[in-house]
This record gives C-alpha cells, structure tokens and sequence, in this order.
C-alpha cells in the first residue's frame, strides 16, 4: 500500500507530460512538451558527439569542439555572442559525455526574446568558426588543465579504471583527451569532426515551455536547417572486454588510497535496467542505507564515503565502487568491499532492505520532474537514447514491481565480484 501510495505521488508529479514526437525536414527527431504554466521555453539540442566517436590519436577532440561552437560562430565573437545572449535574458549552456554533447537555451517566449536568442543558437549550432587565436588558446587551457589532473589521485584512479575495463573500446579514452593528443589536434580536424558529427539527421531537439505544438515545429526547422546534413555514422556497438581480475597499482604520495572497483554494466536499453538499479541502492547507492557504507565507515570506521553505481550507457557503461582510505587501511577495505560485493551477489537484498530501498527511489522521483529543465533533461535521454515515451510515468512503476528474486537473478548473471578491476592508487604495494 505504501508503494503504491508512493507511486501515484511520482506519478502525480508529472501529470499531464505529455510528449509529442515527429521529426523535421531534415531528419532530426524532435520531442515536446507543451507547458504554459511559465513564460518560458526550455529547448535542447544532443547529437552523437560524445569521446565515443573520438579517434585515439586526436583524443579530446569531440571536447574541444564542443567547447568551442560557443565561443564565435557566424562571424560573431565570444564575447558578442555572451552580449547578446544577456541582453534577451537567455541561458545557454554546454554538455559534453561519452555518448553524446549538446546545447541548452532557456528562453522568455516574448517574440523578441525568443528570435534573438534562438537565432543565436541556431547559429552556434551550425556555424562554427573556430577562431584561431580561440583555438590555440583553449587548447593550452586544457593542455594546462589536463597537466593538472594528472597528478590528482581521482584523476589518475579513474583514467586507469576506465582502461582496464575497456581496453581499445572507445569508452576508454578519458573524455578531455591526453596532453599529447590535444596538442596535435588542429583546426581542420575540428571543423572535420563538426561537418562529420553535428549533421541535422542524427540531431535530437527535445523542448519544453510556452510554445503551441505549431510554433514549436518552426523552432525545431529553424534550429536544424542549417546544419550539416552530416551521413550516417558507423556503428559503435563494438565488443566491450569481459573482466578479467585485473590490478592495477599506482603510487602516488597521497596520504590516502584512492580505490576503484567495477566491471561493465549495463545500457540504457538493458533488460535488467530496474533490477539492477534497485539492487545498487541497497549495495552502495543508497547512501547510509546501503551495504558498503554500513560495512566500511559505520562497523570499521575505515573511510568517510564509500559507494557503488551503475553508469549507463548506449552499451554497457561501469559498475564503478569506489572508496578513499588511509593508505595502511588499503587491504582492509578491499578485502571488506569484496566480502560484501561476493555476499550481496550470492544472497540479494533482505525484503526489509529492498523496500526500504524501492520507497526512497519512488519517493523521491517527483523531485527529478519537478521543473521544466529536469524534464527537458529526461527528453534528451529519452530522445538520444530511443527509450520509450512512456518512460517517465514506467519508471516508479518498473521500481515497485522488482522483487528480491530478480535483484539477486540480474546480479548472479551479470555481476561477477571474482573478475572485477580493482584500481588502486596510493596504496601500498601489496594487497
């Protein structure tokens, strides 16, 4: 009865969103939500230019230009663009991931407002001019930046997990690039990279705000018509290594070890999707109601924090468990997360520990679609990820109905503690 009591709060919540999906002239697909509680348009465009589609000797390329379409397009400059932005009121912002890179825009509705400050996006969108002097300038920012991190034991930890788990898969390349293949990446290669990757056919447009359905088709071509037709990308769905155990150690003079523990997980498509996700609160998700917490800080004191999650991904993105201890306490806690990793595999969660675990989830869905912009959020990976319309009012749904059998079925078959990475960095030299 909670459950369902929770349910119909989640799904109270989002009542009423209801999603329109077409595609424009161009071949972008297009998803909307048409909302005039507020003044306001929310409007994002994603498209398939995330590290994934970066090559190995020109890594952090896909970053760069996302980066730059921002910072002069159309024959106007940085700060021309920052300008008239401010100006009309508008936010733009940048996202860059694995997978994917894209641009917001919040804008008022007022006709001015809005023209201006889709024009601009539209522009930066499709016209890039990747400045020289812009060009040479961010690359040594991020040359500088990526120097830095390379003496940060967070940084080191998690470059080195990515690739143990993914060996030559392109989710192994660390999403900025190295120093080295920054340093070689020229102008040419970027406006390549953009002709190649920022076609209108495989662009997203997802909106949400005070537009009528009609209105909203016109921003949707305005925003796609000028951009590369782009061609059909090739297929990444690559094998992805099995995991094999692997340890790997770092020193570093950190006077605490930063662990991390993983193997691939699971994709956005996964059939275990809700099992999977349910069972990791309750593993390392859950804060101080999950396992690995409760062994290692709460009975040992051996660490602050300590927590697991499921990236996922277009393919199998990382269970990553990671934890940060004194360099003595190392083995300790390795051996601790790998007792109760093996022990949560075998058994499954308690009744009492998965409902606990289902009504916090549940509970707390209305706060991820409790604005316009975390919806729009939840349109992008609708839209770039092919995930069903209906997905926002499935998910508390698809939470309530998972049971102890098919949290510990999808762990048995899909988690394998004997076999996980284990990175370690400024521990000491044996386990």
């Amino acid at each position: 009865m909670l459950l369902l009591v929770l349910w119909l709060m989640a799904v109270a919540a989002h009542a009423g969103v209801s999603i329109q999906d077409w595609r424009t002239t161009k071949g972008a697909r297009v998803l909307f939500v048409e909302n005039h509680d507020l003044p306001m348009l929310d409007v994002a465009v994603w498209f398939d230019a995330g590290s994934r589609r970066d090559e190995p000797a020109l890594a952090g390329r896909a970053a760069l230009v996302a980066n730059l379409l921002q910072l002069g397009a159309g024959g106007l400059s940085e700060e021309e663009i920052a300008r008239r932005l401010a100006a009309v009121g508008a936010e733009l912002g940048a996202a860059f991931e694995r997978d994917r890179a894209g641009y917001s825009l919040r804008t008022l509705v007022s006709r001015h407002e809005r023209e201006e400050a889709l024009g601009l996006l539209a522009t930066i969108l499709a016209r890039p001019d990747f400045p020289a002097t812009v060009v040479a300038r961010e690359k040594e920012r991020l040359m500088a930046t990526l120097k830095e991190a390379d003496t940060q034991p967070e940084h080191i930890a998690e470059k080195a997990f990515y690739k143990a788990l993914y060996g030559t898969h392109p989710y192994a390349l660390p999403e900025s690039g190295e120093v080295e293949t920054v340093a070689r990446i020229t102008r040419d290669d970027l406006l390549a990279f953009h002709r190649a990757h920022y076609g209108a056919a495989t662009a997203v447009v997802v909106m949400i705000g005070d537009v009528t359905r009609d209105e909203a088709q016109v921003i949707a071509e305005r925003l796609t018509a000028g951009l590369p037709e782009g061609s059909p990308l090739p297929s990444l769905d690559l094998p992805i290594p099995a995991p094999s155990g692997q340890q790997v150690r770092l020193p570093h003079p950190a006077t605490q070890a930063h662990i991390l523990m993983g193997q691939p997980g699971m994709s956005r498509l996964d059939p275990d999707y809700f099992p999977l996700l349910v069972g990791n609160y309750v593993l390392g998700g859950g804060g101080f109601d999950s396992r690995i917490l409760k062994e290692i800080r709460q009975k040992r004191g051996l660490a602050y924090s300590a927590y697991s999650y499921f990236l996922p991904l277009a393919q199998p993105g990382p269970l990553q468990i990671g934890v940060q201890t004194k360099k003595d306490d190392a083995p300790e806690v390795l051996r601790v997360l790998r007792d109760t990793v093996t022990r949560f595999v075998a058994e499954g969660p308690t009744e009492a520990e998965l409902a606990q675990a289902k009504n916090n989830i549940v509970l707390g869905f209305p706060l991820r679609v409790d604005s316009n912009r975390k919806i729009l959020d939840f349109l992008g990976v609708i839209g770039f990820y092919g995930l069903p319309l209906t997905w926002l009012d499935d998910y508390p749904k698809a939470v309530a109905r998972v049971t102890v059998a098919q949290v510990r079925d999808a762990f048995q078959r899909r988690v394998l503690p004997e076999k996980m990475i284990t990175v370690v960095v400024g521990g000491p030299d044996t386990p």
